[in-house]
């Protein structure tokens, strides 16, 4: 499996290195994660380890949920443990309010087991992976950076507009617009993924990483760390 952790998006702050110099960094509360599920090409078709991050509590969680991180009995699974079914192991601990998988191979990975900040130890570069800050229907100016129309010679109220989006407008013939057009629209909420970030620090004792910059989503959000595969 490529070296990953689940975490949470605490804030930026900036730390000075032995020069002197200010880095600013993004703090991220990463693990620990507990393993869920194992992914096999035999039963699956593919291989991942699965991950699951933050406790959520057992009467906001569907029996699904539950189910998953837990043997329960029901009527169903005593007919197929008296058939001769083998379950499926299960990590038996509380359900997880973000669970993620991370494909490649699952050698070295037991369900139940916690995966720590560790992980990363030694890893310079990582791959940042979250959902962006949601700004609503957002005009063109806002959405695309627009410089908007003039304010003098005619202009009258319209300062914020994006202009003709007619057949000459966008260069093509027809009557119909060019796919694609930058126009007013829905502004953000989109999974977003940095590469190539500089991980800066590992604190095992508090379970942080402290990543070189910004990464997407506000604060809080919910977060895929895992290391970069981009040849620099």
């Amino acid at each position: 499996m490529t070296k990953g952790i689940l975490g949470r998006k605490v804030g930026m702050t900036q730390i000075y290195d032995e020069a002197g110099n200010a880095i600013p960094v993004t703090v991220v509360e990463a693990g620990p994660c507990r393993v869920l599920q194992l992914k096999t090409l035999e039963r699956d078709g593919y291989e991942a380890v699965q991950l699951g991050f933050l406790d959520k509590p057992r009467r906001l969680a569907s029996r699904s949920e539950r189910g998953h991180v837990a043997a329960l009995e029901s009527k169903r699974a005593k007919r197929r443990a008296a058939a001769g079914v083998v379950a499926v192991a299960k990590a038996a601990c509380e359900p997880k309010r973000f669970v993620r998988e991370f494909r490649g191979s699952a050698d070295g990975f037991t369900v139940g087991q916690d995966v720590t900040v560790e992980a990363l130890e030694g890893v310079k570069a990582v791959d940042v992976t979250g959902i962006s800050k949601g700004r609503g229907f957002s005009g063109a100016m806002k959405r695309h950076n627009f410089a908007g129309q003039r304010a003098t010679h005619g202009v009258k109220k319209v300062h914020r507009h994006m202009g003709g989006t007619g057949a000459l407008a966008s260069n093509r013939g027809g009557g119909r617009m060019k796919k694609g057009k930058k126009m007013p629209g829905q502004y953000g909420s989109a999974r977003i993924t940095t590469r190539n970030i500089k991980l800066v620090r590992v604190d095992k004792e508090n379970n942080l990483l402290l990543i070189n910059g910004p990464v997407p989503g506000p604060q809080g959000a919910m977060v895929i760390i895992r290391e970069t595969n981009k040849v620099s």
